[in-house]
């Protein structure tokens, strides 16, 4: 009869040793003058309904506004991409390579134009307008409805050469 505690800790060092470190990693942060912008904003507008509020509403515009401004140009910059374990994941999505058949780098006119009048209806697009550059990610998976995949990127040729490796490997 075998011992139990060794057949978790084999399941669990399976587990553990099955994921890899990522090929390719990044995270879609604001720039610093967008915090500066938004914080500036809400400033303005605590300011504007200060005015005129006497005793406690005084104060509170300021400690409900800038909080909350904070918070949502935080959860702004929270998009991750990620190429790791044979797959590339963008936030929640997760699609394996082996349905990738090409990864190209656009340039922002060519951003430009796939996300306007050459969009496709179905496309997967993860767009910050405060990142120039893109990816556009052509799937060659029959089943799936979705033609191809546009992800904003700082360093599109990184990611595709990732994309390139993992796919090979």
């Amino acid at each position: 009869m075998g011992t139990p505690g060794l057949l978790l800790v084999t399941q669990y060092s399976h587990r553990v040793a099955s994921r890899s470190t990522p090929q390719y990693q990044e995270r879609l942060f604001l720039p610093w003058w967008l915090w500066l912008a938004a914080v500036g904003l809400a400033v303005l507008l605590s300011a504007e309904l200060h005015l005129g509020a006497p005793g406690l509403r005084e104060w509170l515009p300021y400690a409900i506004i800038l909080p909350l401004t904070v918070l949502a140009t935080a959860w702004l910059g929270r998009l991750r991409i990620q190429v790791a374990d044979g797959e590339l994941r963008v936030d929640d999505a997760r699609l394996p390579v082996k349905f990738v058949a090409e990864a190209t780098p656009l340039s922002p006119a060519a951003k430009r134009d796939a996300l306007g009048v050459h969009a496709h209806p179905l496309a997967f697009v993860v767009q910050r307008p405060w990142i120039r550059d893109a990816i556009l990610v052509t799937l060659n998976d029959p089943a799936d409805p979705t033609p191809y995949w546009i992800i904003s990127t700082r360093r599109p040729e990184a990611l595709a050469a990732a994309i390139a490796a993992a796919r090979q490997g």
